[in-house]
């Protein structure tokens, strides 16, 4: 995607309707506080759920995110090869398979993930799971519609570790004014 195709897009971004920031911050502080359900376990599922939707955007912060919390890069790496991976408990494999299922078009999700689900899970942490889901599939479609531009921390990160499973910025990538500071980790957002 060339630049002029987003023209102007630093306009489209959630600061200048400064109710919806700070409605969907606190949204995400509820969605990703650990409660019943691990950060890392959340953390893992958005980036699933992102790898699913396709938003490059997203899987590059969710990545950044894991990797800050302490999470290695194999098993950052590992979700895009789920199946043969011996990174992830069964419990985690349950959550992730749910959220590859769920952030999909058209949603896949089944009986069988449900099932797999209760397994390892009450039903309020499975509520938090699929929270997790649909709060990505807010910001997925958000950002892939106006091709928010990754911020210069996600973005060497992506490129240093998920080049290796083929991630490319595509239309994120943009010129470094159109750029956020930094990943709103680190802006104070999710706190």
């Amino acid at each position: 995607m060339s630049g002029d195709q987003y023209e102007n897009r630093q306009n489209l971004e959630m600061e200048h309707w400064p109710e919806l920031r700070q409605g969907w911050n606190s949204f995400l502080q509820l969605i990703f506080a650990p409660r019943e359900v691990s950060k890392e376990i959340k953390q893992l599922v958005f980036l699933a759920s992102s790898m699913a939707s396709g938003c490059r955007h997203c899987q590059s912060h969710g990545a950044y995110h894991l990797n800050h919390i302490g999470v290695s890069e194999e098993k950052i790496l590992a979700i895009w090869n789920l199946e043969e991976s011996d990174h992830f408990t069964d419990a985690e494999r349950a959550a992730l398979n749910l959220a590859i299922a769920g952030g999909s078009s058209p949603n896949a999700t089944e009986a069988h993930h449900f099932a797999e689900m209760r397994k390892h899970f009450t039903d309020v942490q499975i509520i938090e799971v699929v929270a997790v889901i649909a709060a990505g599939g807010f910001l997925n479609r958000w950002n892939d519609t106006i091709a928010t531009v990754t911020d210069q921390e996600s973005l060497d990160f992506a490129e240093k570790v998920l080049s290796r499973v083929g991630w490319d910025a595509g239309k994120h990538k943009g010129e470094v004014q159109e750029q956020r500071k930094a990943h709103p980790l680190n802006l104070g957002w999710t706190k």
